[in-house]
Formats: C-alpha cells, sequence, structure tokens
C-alpha cells in the first residue's frame, strides 16, 4: 500500500456496468471472494450527507480533477442510527484515504444543521478538522448520496468487490435521520457502478474474473453525479 506523509492509500477503480454485466460478474465472484459480514445477499442500503463550502469548492474541485482534493460525509446504514460516522475522503494521485469517527445522533442534529460543535478539542482529529472547515470555509451540508450495495472482500491484497445500485440524490437535508426520503435516480436506466479497492495488489485470479469485453474504467463520483442531478 502507497503510503504518502505516513497516509497509507488504496487504490480504487470504478466502472458503469449493465444489469447482464452485473449479474455475470457477480456469479464470478461469489465463488471466489467472501460476502462482508455485515451484509446479506441482497446487502446493505448506504446514505451519506455530504458537505462543501459557500463556493462549492468540493464540487468545483471535482470537476477539476484537483489534486490532491477531500470531501467530508456523514454515514449511515440501512437507515438505522446505531452506526453513524464521519469520514473524510481524501483523493492523491488516483489513489484514496479515508479517516473516520463515530458521531451521536445529538452530534448530527447540529450539523445537519449547518451549525459547527463546540468543545472538539478532545474530540477525533477529523471532526475537529471538519469543525475547522465550517468555521473558516463555511462549510455546511448539501446533498444526500444513498445507494444499495452487495459487497465482497478478499483478505490477500485487501481487496473489496463492490456493486451498487439504485443510486439517488436528495437536498431534504432535515430527513436524512428519516428512514424514508424524497430522492432522484441519478443514473440511466440499467445502469449499476462495480467499484474495485485493494492496497499493495490485485490477484490474479480476481483480476481475471472481472474481465469484460466493454469494461472501461471512468471517474464516476457518487458525490459529484447527485450535485449535477440533485433532487
Amino acid at each position: 500500500m502507497e503510503e504518502n506523509n505516513g497516509l497509507k492509500f488504496r487504490h480504487e477503480y470504478k466502472y458503469v456496468i449493465s444489469d447482464i454485466d452485473l449479474a455475470l460478474l457477480k456469479s464470478r465472484i461469489k465463488n471466489i471472494m467472501q460476502l462482508d459480514e455485515h451484509a446479506t445477499e441482497q446487502g446493505y442500503s448506504i446514505r451519506s450527507l455530504y458537505f462543501d463550502d459557500y463556493y462549492n469548492r468540493c464540487f468545483l474541485e471535482n470537476e477539476n480533477g484537483t489534486d490532491p482534493r477531500e470531501k467530508f460525509r456523514i454515514r449511515i446504514y440501512n437507515h438505522s442510527t446505531d452506526n453513524i460516522k464521519l469520514e473524510c475522503k481524501r483523493k492523491e494521485k488516483g489513489k484514496t484515504y479515508k479517516t473516520s469517527c463515530p458521531l451521536t445522533i445529538e452530534q448530527v442534529k447540529t450539523l445537519m444543521s449547518g451549525r459547527p460543535l463546540s468543545e472538539v478539542a478532545n474530540q477525533h482529529p477529523v471532526l475537529q478538522k471538519l469543525t475547522k472547515e465550517m468555521l473558516l470555509r463555511h462549510m455546511r451540508p448539501i446533498i444526500i448520496v444513498e445507494y444499495d450495495r452487495v459487497p465482497y472482500v478478499y483478505q490477500q491484497g485487501n481487496v473489496r468487490v463492490t456493486f451498487d445500485t439504485n443510486i439517488s440524490s436528495s437536498t431534504e437535508i432535515k430527513s436524512f435521520l428519516d428512514e424514508n426520503i424524497k430522492k432522484r435516480p441519478i443514473m440511466g436506466a440499467g445502469q449499476k457502478l462495480l467499484e474495485v479497492k485493494y492496497d499493495e495488489f490485485l490477484p490474479d485470479h480476481i483480476k481475471q474474473s472481472l474481465q469484460l469485453q466493454n469494461l472501461q474504467y471512468t471517474a464516476f463520483s457518487k458525490y459529484y453525479n447527485c450535485r449535477k442531478y440533485k433532487f
């Protein structure tokens, strides 16, 4: 795994695939990789609340391919508040690095309102960093990204292959913690997203299983596309 200033970065590749591609690839992958321990055969849902500043810096950096760049998000799973995380995802030289910390419901509600938390001096560095961005750059919650994911893992190389469907956006920030929210699909009919992530290397047998004639790498960003095609 490449290190940069003490940080460990992962390779991350994305591909837009069809329903037929998804079914074919999943039938191959499930025989050589294990389903993530937190998922069922149907996977789980992910909902993220992303932040941006007054000048839409995160959106524009994504559009312009700025390197390096960072995004902050609050994430929940299966519409549950049992496990809430604040994450900062950094992209640099084509690789990614993610730091995270847990949040309480009270903290989330404060951040959802656009207000920075007080007394964070003893909190996790990623929370301190977001607070600083909110105070200095007027960073605020801006878009909700939601999708369903079926994840497979492989220990050697720390490989993670995920199939994402029903990717949708919503500007109903106040409803982030609600079970159901108004949202808008942001991909064409029949389009899904394949993501492949790993540390130092991708084992040959997994690489071969992911081969398709029409499989092409894309710089697809859920955040960026949800901002473009917001509800």
